[in-house]
């Protein structure tokens, strides 16, 4: 198959000769096992750039012309992946999404950037449990099994570079992903030890433990939608913020994550910090999405909050999503009708929270395909609440999950089609049931609010 597509790739690109202005510069095609959508769709950053279906036999290709060199995405509902272009690359792909970035595998032209990201993708991911396991340790012995790790992602580096003849914006690309996820660890530590350890305080830390700081890019716009920097921008500006309130605010209380004083102080200091105007404005969208989706009260505190976000972002996108955030808010209040929500149901007919709810006690509840160990626990736990309060109508909301996906899922672990229904947008589910953990209910009676803003393990 591989060797199919390549040379189709090869056959469209040299029958360009000699007519190079009528040709693509990038080819980007490939196969999809079991596919949970019919399309596969380009971005750059968050802009659509153009989208192709897939053919009978589960292949697809993109012919692009005069792009900009750097970071894209492209996504095969509900998944996604990074993907690295640049003028002249011919990338096939295979992946199986039983196994999304597992098994997924670039080649041809420009391959070995894309390879890697994967590669570093991946062992971010296989390292969150063993960087867990070591914040118990003293800062010290934290930081040297930091560069343990960091090291041997720096070595796979140096083979890449010594093999291949790559960019600087490529080469810059793949430091970050080491980096960056290594600094992010580091911002991290302080409260993970303090958790792990049980200690009332803080680590003392010596200035050598953040020396790093010195050499940060915090306006890099070619990385401003990658996740290991974003990621660990979030917790930079989290860290500072936390720690500064702490020494400098004259009051004994701890600050606390979703306090209005402790989010002014994120947007302030991005404020005075990043200057890039597109990563300035999607930091403060996510402080702001942090900030309310962990607030559950309608309040004065909140439109302070809102008000001093609308001043400094730039983006009406961002505004107008943190009001109807807001909105979801005011609308959830005990006492409120639900709101006005439409959700998918077994025979892929549009129904709303209200009909779902109307004439009972209900308990919307959520679940996603990508976390099996959440949703094994969340269907046993419903199991049990539903012998204990047979006057209940339990009914679960999936979420971020292919409706393919969704309805192989029901079949195999048999769950009752009646109550179960596929929240196909995501982003719309979120901001009108202010969805920030997937342990959250939402108890409703003959449609109207009891408690949107409780769990299956608190309420009952």
């Amino acid at each position: 198959m591989i060797r199919f597509l390549l040379g189709l790739s090869l056959v469209s690109i040299l029958s360009c000769t000699g007519r190079s202005g009528d040709c693509p510069t990038v080819f980007f095609g490939g196969e999809i096992v079991n596919p949970t959508s019919d399309y596969v769709v380009l971005y750059r950053n968050d802009s659509y750039i153009d989208s192709v279906q897939l053919d009978d036999n589960n292949r697809f290709a993109f012919k692009l012309g005069g792009i900009e060199e750097g970071l894209y995405h492209f996504d095969h509902s509900p998944e996604q992946q990074y993907l690295y272009l640049q003028e002249g690359d011919s990338i096939l792909i295979r992946l199986n999404t039983m196994e999304f970035d597992e098994s997924l595998v670039f080649s041809g032209r420009g391959s070995d950037i894309n390879n890697f990201l994967v590669e570093m993708f991946l062992a971010n991911e296989r390292d969150e449990h063993l960087v867990y396991s070591y914040y118990k340790l003293p800062p010290e012995d934290f930081a040297r099994k930091l560069d343990s790790i960091k090291n041997i992602k720096i070595n796979m580096l140096q083979d890449l570079t010594a093999d291949n003849t790559l960019s600087d914006k490529v080469v810059e690309m793949a430091e970050a992903s080491i980096h960056y996820t290594d600094f992010l660890h580091k911002e991290t530590y302080p409260f993970y030890h303090k958790k792990k350890t049980g200690n009332e305080v803080f680590e003392q830390l010596s200035d050598s433990f953040y020396d790093y700081r010195a050499t940060l890019d915090l306006n890099n716009r070619e990385l401003a939608y990658f996740r290991p920097y974003f990621d660990f921008l979030k917790y930079h500006f989290g860290n500072l913020s936390y720690m500064t309130c702490q020494v400098g605010c004259g009051t004994n209380e701890k600050p606390a994550m979703g306090r209005l004083h402790f989010n002014k102080h994120k947007l302030k200091l991005v404020d005075s910090l990043v200057k890039e105007q597109e990563l300035r404005d999607i930091l403060f969208r996510n402080i702001a999405m942090d900030y309310l989706l962990k607030e559950h009260n309608a309040s004065q505190e909140c439109q302070i909050f809102i008000d001093k976000f609308r001043k400094l972002s730039s983006n009406e996108d961002h505004k107008a999503e943190i009001n109807h955030l807001y909105e979801g808010i005011q609308n959830l209040q005990p006492e409120k009708e639900l709101p006005n929500l439409q959700i998918v149901n077994i025979d892929n007919e549009r129904v709303s929270l209200k009909d779902i709810s109307k004439n009972k006690k209900t308990v919307f509840y959520f679940w996603t395909a990508s976390q099996k160990g959440h949703f094994k626990n969340i269907t046993k736990r419903v199991a049990k609440l539903q012998e204990e309060y047979p006057d209940h109508h339990f009914v679960g909301i999936n979420v971020k999950t292919s409706h393919t996906q969704w309805m192989n899922m029901l079949e195999e672990y048999n769950l009752d089609k009646s109550k179960q229904f596929h929240g196909d947008d995501f982003r719309e589910v979120q901001t009108a049931l202010i969805l920030d953990d997937l342990y959250k209910c939402v108890i409703a009676e003959d449609t109207v609010v009891v408690d949107a803003f409780t769990n299956l393990y608190a309420a009952f």
